[in-house]
């Protein structure tokens, strides 16, 4: 990861105005990198470090679309969405990640995320796609499957190396933590997950280029009806590829150019999170302003009496 002159370039601000009062505030911090690892431009600082969260699940896949699994088991591009994915537990869905253990053979019992409040089935929970995948891997490779979520386990182990691969870092630099899902997720700068989301987009890799095409042509997998991530692809397609991770974490590719966005909220708000990103992807013209308009609608106009708001921009480095 290299940058220009270390310069602090000043923090987004979203504002919630009520009928036009501020009533709240977010900070938010972004980077954007291309595929050689610059990063080229910054609203804050760039070597802020987060949890990756979810924005890490299109790389936990590549153990997926690295090791033959696809191929032995003939799973399908739905398949991989929901493997990338953080779902809303819809039908659709649920049937979708029960295939993928369907078509390794083994039982719904071997997730070992958790089953949601209300719910009566892991299968239910928004990272069952993502564990999914790790069994169909550990299944494909003879691994064990009753430990698969330590962070010493093959699986883990094999994630942990191609994202490592990617940052140009060793492995045992990383920290990592358990996700709420039990997963490892790990420690980053905005810069590197922007570098991470540059090269998810820049199509000089067969196994990224099979994710990205996976979430592109089936967008209701990776998020959901009515979810930011489902709906920007939706409006963008071919052209974007966006993913959310909890605590304020929103990562976008912009496809075809080798180029990643990363966001961290300050405060790990959804809502300031999706605003920012509509603001830096019209300011950058990653989306146009019809597409704006219509994510603006949804997400930044809360209300008959409330709105949101983005103050500043990126900062060129």
């Amino acid at each position: 990861m290299t940058m220009g002159k270390r310069t602090q370039a000043k923090e987004l601000e979203v504002r919630l105005l009520r009928e036009g009062i501020i009533e709240s505030r977010h900070v938010v911090q972004a980077a954007v990198s291309d595929d050689r690892g610059r990063v080229l431009s910054v609203a804050g600082n760039a070597e802020t470090a987060t949890f990756a969260r979810s924005a890490l699940k299109p790389f936990q896949a590549l153990a997926v679309t690295s090791t033959g699994t696809i191929e032995r088991y003939g799973l399908s591009d739905r398949d991989l969405a929901i493997i990338t994915s953080s779902h809303q537990g819809s039908i659709e869905q649920v049937r979708q990640v029960f295939n993928i253990i369907w078509r390794v053979d083994l039982e719904t019992t071997t997730l070992q995320c958790p089953i949601p409040s209300g719910k009566r089935s892991p299968l239910e929970y928004n990272c069952s796609g993502k564990h999914a995948g790790m069994l169909a891997v550990c299944q494909q490779r003879h691994w064990p499957l009753n430990n698969y979520l330590d962070k010493k386990h093959p699986v883990q182990q094999l994630i942990l190396g191609k994202v490592a691969e990617l940052l140009r870092m060793p492995a045992a630099e990383f920290i990592g933590v358990r996700d709420d899902c039990g997963a490892p997720t790990y420690l980053m700068q905005l810069g590197q997950m922007a570098f991470l989301y540059a090269l998810l987009g820049s199509s000089n890799n067969l196994d990224m280029e099979r994710i990205v095409r996976a979430m592109n042509h089936h967008p209701a997998m990776v998020a959901g009806e009515g979810e930011f991530d489902t709906e920007i692809m939706r409006l963008a397609p071919g052209e974007l590829i966006s993913k959310s991770g909890a605590e304020g974490v929103q990562c976008i590719s912009r496809l075809g150019e080798g180029m990643g966005l990363s966001i961290k909220v300050t405060d790990g708000s959804k809502r300031a999170k999706y605003a920012a990103a509509i603001h830096l992807l019209q300011q950058m013209g990653w989306i146009s302003p019809s597409v704006a308009q219509s994510l603006g609608d949804k997400f930044m106009n809360l209300s008959k009496y409330k709105r949101l708001e983005v103050i500043g921009e990126l900062s060129l480095l």
